[in-house]
């Protein structure tokens, strides 16, 4: 049976999930795992598409946008740029096949300069579960993108979050009220 739908976990790293991140939600990022997890693995089981976008970048890129605005984080090859905790743990297990990947993204957006919509259009793949940090920066402009080019979007409260809880709040009505998108528990 083909599934239509996939998982994006976004962005789940060390460097934006762990205490000594260099630019952490912390607590509020750490809380999510254990929902994070159960999705994947219920979407796996399901055999549903859960695809890791995940940020990359070089030290002091001066091209880079970010680097105007952020500390320097998940640089290629670093323990900060390594999938957080049991999700780590759950990747490593599962990603022996096309089901379960991890791609790398270097702007907000999980589209913007990769090949996702093309790799979900061959898949014939019309609903996106978001999951991930930080819901008002990745996870918001990827729900977007994800508008703009006509996907469902599902993005599970329980399993985003922000180091800006007023930002974090801002999204959900957004993804709601702007992006006709289901914000389910």
């Amino acid at each position: 049976m083909s599934s239509h739908q996939a998982l994006l976990v976004i962005d789940y790293t060390n460097d934006f999930v762990a205490d000594k991140g260099a630019l952490t939600c912390g607590k509020p990022g750490q809380e999510i795992e254990p929902r994070i997890f159960d999705l994947a693995e219920k979407m796996y089981q399901d055999g549903d598409w859960i695809w890791f976008p995940t940020d990359v970048h070089k030290p002091n890129d001066i091209y880079h946008p970010e680097t105007k605005l952020f500390p320097i984080h998940n640089v290629r090859g670093t323990w900060g740029r390594e999938l957080y905790g049991g999700i780590k743990d759950w990747y490593d297990a599962h990603n022996d096949g096309e089901k379960v990947k991890l791609f790398d993204k270097t702007r907000y957006s999980a589209f913007a300069g990769t090949d996702l919509d093309l790799r979900l259009r061959e898949r014939k793949i019309d609903t996106l579960h978001l999951v991930g940090v930080c819901t008002d920066i990745c996870v918001l402009h990827t729900a977007v993108d994800a508008y703009n080019l006509n996907y469902k979007i599902v993005v599970h409260e329980q399993g985003v979050a922000s180091f800006n809880q007023a930002g974090h709040e801002w999204a959900l009505n957004h993804f709601k009220n702007c992006l006709g998108a289901e914000v389910a528990k």
